[in-house]
């Protein structure tokens, strides 16, 4: 990145822009510069370069605030991100220091940092960049894990309930069995980026300073093809369709997460691939409801039954029939539990409960209504 700019200033928004603000500004501009869509302008790739760098900071809620500190408190002085921020009172060999013949831009690794080290080692963790300017070192070109991915599942309650499988169809990215990764079309040679000068990565000056990031032009492989793959244009991956079974685990609730190791994306440079993690989202059901490890089933009974007494029947979680006495003079609301037929998980298992409502009918027929008018003389209630 040139000095004198900032990274708010690179993205075009303000430094009290949202997080949604910088999102969308940044897929704006990097649709806009992508290299993919410039072939003809070299200054896209650079002006590319910056916008991805600048993202990679203030896109991160930690790195931007440790970001924003150091710009408040003006510790890139004439070199810095802040533009026009103050910069610290000169001291002898410190940042800052102005003396005879000296520009004032200084060197980060002369202004020590309350005992963590110069200040290019504060941003080489906090931009995980390279340090000083002098330790621009090479990426590692060597596996690289795939990408982890992340699904939310519906499951049914039944099935969370008891445990079970369910299909799942993921889009991950796969090795394009064109150019069978490296990128290129048929007959087309491989040489080395001269983006990156067959590095893989690109280095962002800063004064003193360097961060390092993959090449936007190679992706990081440190070469490039006469002529990129059709199919793939040139990433050497292709997104693919799978179906996956997923365990479902008994008793498993609404936000319960089973991570499936090696079922993720595929990884780079004979790297292991990513996980595939599941969070599961239950269902309703239109009988049962769930209480911790206790169902609660909801059973209509009539006036009659209510009053009188009755015996009814209820289905249990696994399909089979339990009879139950209801008393005379049952109010709605009321719950009968069932020992042991609630939900199992851990060697624990709950209970059943059975909760009556009192259903009225919308209409009579003349004898009913006749003896429901008999009922009410002889318990004295007016109507």
């Amino acid at each position: 990145m040139a000095n004198g700019t900032d990274f708010y200033a690179v993205l075009g928004v303000s430094s009290s822009a949202t997080a949604d603000e910088i999102k969308k500004q940044y897929r704006r501009l990097a649709k806009q510069y992508h290299p993919d869509a410039n072939q003809n302008d070299p200054k896209a790739a650079e002006r590319f370069k910056e916008i991805s760098e600048a993202h990679n900071v203030l896109g991160d809620p930690a790195k931007r605030k440790q970001y924003d500190e150091m710009r408040r408190l003006g510790a890139f002085g004439g070199v810095g991100f802040g533009g026009g921020a103050s910069r610290p009172q000169s001291r002898p060999g410190g940042f800052g220091s102005t003396g005879p013949g000296q520009s004032g831009a200084g060197t980060f690794t002369d202004f020590d940092v309350g005992g963590i080290g110069g200040l290019g080692d504060l941003f080489s963790s906090m931009f995980g960049g390279a340090g000083a300017a002098g330790a621009r070192n090479t990426r590692s070109k060597g596996p690289e894990k795939g990408q982890s991915i992340e699904q939310i599942v519906e499951v049914p309650f039944r099935v969370a309930a008891t445990g079970g499988k369910v299909p799942v169809e993921l889009e991950v990215n796969e090795e394009c069995m064109m150019c069978h990764g490296n990128g290129a079309a048929p007959g087309a040679q491989i040489k080395p980026c001269g983006e990156c000068s067959g590095r893989g990565v690109i280095s962002f000056g800063q004064g003193s300073f360097a961060v390092n990031r993959p090449c936007p032009v190679c992706m990081g492989r440190g070469s490039v093809p006469t002529e990129r793959c059709a199919t793939c244009r040139g990433t050497g991956e292709a997104r693919a369709r799978r179906t996956v079974n997923i365990t479902v685990p008994a008793g498993a609730e609404s936000g319960t997460k089973v991570r499936l190791r090696g079922q993720g994306g595929k990884g780079a440079a004979g790297g292991q691939p990513g996980d595939l993690v599941i969070t599961f989202n239950v269902q309703s059901d239109r009988f049962y409801k769930r209480d911790g490890l206790d169902l609660i089933a909801t059973v209509p009974i009539n006036v009659a039954q209510a009053t009188l007494g009755s015996r009814v029947s209820v289905k249990t979680l696994d399909g089979k029939k339990v009879a139950l006495r209801i008393p005379a003079g049952t109010s709605a609301g009321r719950r009968f539990k069932v020992s042991g037929q609630g939900i199992e998980k851990e060697g624990k298992k709950g209970d059943l409960l059975v909760e009556i409502t009192i259903t009225v009918p919308d209409s009579l027929t003349e004898a009913q209504e006749k003896a429901m008018r008999d009922f009410a003389d002889a318990s004295g209630l007016k109507y």
